[in-house]
């Protein structure tokens, strides 16, 4: 069995492969001072819950946008597991049928996104994650990772924004009945999530007139099942494409 960790600046998401499908999936929420003993605990008591994992495991593949977790992980993972973790970076990626231009600029989770999405369309496409950070990633028809843009997530924007303004409230992000906000909370909705999913379709429409090509369009995060419906472009979602990625990172470096 393969378990995949995406270490994310908001949450950690870990997840058991079978080798035909995803069996089991846990969201932890990111504290970076946590001690790799302290993540030992929460592991142990997840992965032996209902299946003893630990025992199963014979696979194991890591991406993390936090260094200072990594250093822990690996610490944490070395205690739990007899078997090595493959750390995704700038040292495999000549292994993966991707080609990328800056390999020690791009997050890694933007590398397992590509790969997923490239295995999926094996054309022109675009991945627009929805995390900490709003990312749009293109990968061209022969793999090359052609560029990125990044935004402030939405949730990083509405806690940026009410967190500094003392009359406004924290809101859930759905979208509001009309983009006229009659109230405070309509009012936020209209500007985060409308504004979003504006922004969102016209990065779409730049590429797509810099490219002269329309790319297949992939969504994954946490929000992406909220914003794919009024989005002109967004026409899959996918919760499972980081994880996914990984796994055929793991399965090219392992031929």
């Amino acid at each position: 069995m393969l378990l995949a960790i995406d270490i994310g600046n908001s949450n950690i998401v870990f997840g058991i492969h079978d080798s035909e499908k995803w069996v089991n999936e846990w969201r932890i929420l990111t504290v970076p001072d946590k001690t790799a003993d302290e993540y030992e605990v929460i592991f142990r008591s997840l992965l032996t819950n209902s299946v003893d994992y630990v025992e199963k495991v014979d696979r194991i593949v890591v991406s993390s946008v936090v260094p200072q977790l990594l250093r822990a992980f690996t610490e944490m993972l070395d205690s739990l597991f007899t078997v090595k973790p493959l750390i995704v970076g700038p040292e495999i990626y000549p292994m993966l049928p991707l080609k990328v231009l800056n390999p020690y600029e791009i997050g890694t989770d933007l590398i397992a996104n590509s790969m997923a999405a490239y295995k999926r369309f094996g054309s022109l496409c675009t991945v627009v994650d929805f995390g900490t950070a709003l990312t749009l990633t293109t990968i061209s028809d022969d793999g090359e990772i052609l560029g990125v843009s990044i935004a402030p997530g939405l949730k990083t924007a509405i806690k940026s924004l009410t967190g500094n303004t003392a009359q406004l409230p924290s809101v859930h992000l759905t979208p509001p009945p009309s983009v006229l906000g009659e109230n405070t909370v309509h009012a936020l909705q209209s500007g985060v999530v409308l504004g979003y999913s504006g922004l969102v379709d016209h990065l779409i429409d730049l590429l797509r007139n810099e490219l002269g090509n329309s790319p297949e369009v992939i969504a994954t995060g946490g929000l992406a099942n909220v914003l794919s419906p009024i989005s002109r472009y967004i026409r899959v979602v996918d919760q499972q494409l980081t994880l996914e990625g990984l796994r055929l990172i793991s399965d090219c470096v392992a031929v």
